[in-house]
């Protein structure tokens, strides 16, 4: 036989049940949902230790030069336009320069004329030494007079006096018009190697002028070689003692994102720039190995370069994992919580951290730290493969 409650009993039965159920209701629609974290799985692989530029660096070219004429003068010919390739020794512009060739014709004329002049007196003088030789013979055999031998030597003397003169004539004339001809060809600017054209500053009839020392002016034509590119960008002075010419790179391009290319350190700057004043850096040139044909290399691109110290194989977690202090937040599937734990790192970079001790193969770890609630204790959800 049921025992009856007393009637305190079951009033606060009557009233206490609906307000417990309500209670739990309430706290089932507004318990916190899991937080959906990105989580990454701790395993072996090469782990670097790298040295990365402080601001980004440029791509060079090996040569590039920025020509200007030696003189002013209305340009006559433009045979290159931006974009253009070219090779050494081809003429790119040309001014002007009538006079120039008038001077060089008139020197060259004057050669001539010297070189006939130089034959004439020197046949002369060859002349007058055989005379000499056969007045000599005669004198001795007594059938001229020493008179005759004195006048035959002042001819031969004086007739080789004139070819000697008459050969310097030709060297002066010969000299002029080389300088003619210096004078005509600093009208006309000439590729000093082969490359691309970056730039051109003229049109045809327009005056150009020559860039006079200490005075920057546009160059009439920039030639770039781009055969041979390379990347410099600064580094923090601290870590420019670890870098040694040789040591190998990666290059990576903001044109190319997701890319990288392997180069090696050819240059390490013997100076260190201020020019930030707080951020002393020093510059380090890194050269392609080899670039792939479908990129598309130019002087002038923004790039960034990581030197390698040390590769090692080691347990491993992404570095924006770690938290300070040397921490990651790990997740347990059983409860599905976060746990703080500290771990001693190894070798490391912006991209992996290695693992020494605190960790082991197979645990996940948390990527997402930058979402509200991603703390220690945390009730979580693993995202999808794939999902940010």
């Amino acid at each position: 036989m049921p025992v009856a409650l007393p009637l305190p009993l079951r009033r606060l039965l009557y009233i206490g049940l609906p307000l417990l159920v309500i209670a739990l209701g309430i706290w089932w629609a507004t318990r916190p949902e899991p937080i959906e974290v990105r989580l990454a799985t701790v395993g072996e692989g090469p782990v670097e230790a790298t040295i990365a530029n402080t601001r980004a660096g440029t791509v060079k070219a090996c040569r590039r030069s920025r020509l200007s004429l030696h003189s002013g003068g209305r340009v006559a010919e433009l045979n290159v336009k931006e974009g253009d390739r070219v090779q050494k020794g081809d003429l790119l512009l040309r001014l002007e320069a009538e006079d120039r060739a008038a001077l060089l014709a008139q020197a060259r004329a004057q050669v001539t004329a010297a070189q006939e002049r130089e034959h004439q007196a020197c046949r002369s003088a060859a002349l007058d030494q055989r005379d000499l030789a056969r007045s000599q013979q005669l004198v001795a055999d007594k059938l001229i007079s020493a008179q005759a031998l004195d006048a035959a030597r002042t001819r031969a003397a004086g007739s080789a006096d004139a070819c000697d003169g008459a050969r310097a004539e030709l060297k002066v004339a010969g000299a002029n018009a080389r300088l003619a001809a210096t004078q005509l060809s600093q009208t006309e600017l000439r590729a000093p190697f082969a490359g691309i054209v970056a730039e051109v500053n003229g049109e045809i009839g327009e005056y150009a002028t020559p860039s006079p020392p200490g005075v920057a002016t546009p160059p009439a034509v920039d030639l770039i070689d781009d055969s041979c590119l390379y990347v410099t960008a600064p580094v923090d002075e601290v870590d420019a003692a670890k870098l040694k010419i040789g040591q190998p790179a990666r290059i990576s391009l903001d044109a190319y994102r997701g890319q990288a290319f392997a180069g090696r350190v050819t240059r390490l700057a013997p100076y260190v720039l201020d020019l930030e004043k707080q951020a002393r850096t020093v510059d380090v040139d890194v050269t392609f190995d080899t670039v792939p044909k479908n990129i598309l290399l130019l002087a002038g691109q923004s790039a960034d370069i990581e030197v390698i110290l040390e590769q090692k194989t080691l347990l491993r977690v992404p570095t924006e994992a770690v938290q300070e202090g040397n921490r990651v937040l790990v997740f347990d599937p059983a409860s599905r919580r976060l746990r703080s734990r500290p771990f001693t790192p190894g070798l490391g970079n912006w991209t992996w951290t290695g693992i020494t001790q605190g960790l082991q193969a197979g645990e996940q770890v948390v990527l997402s730290l930058d979402r509200k609630g991603v703390v220690d204790g945390a009730k979580v959800v693993p995202a999808a493969p794939g999902k940010p």
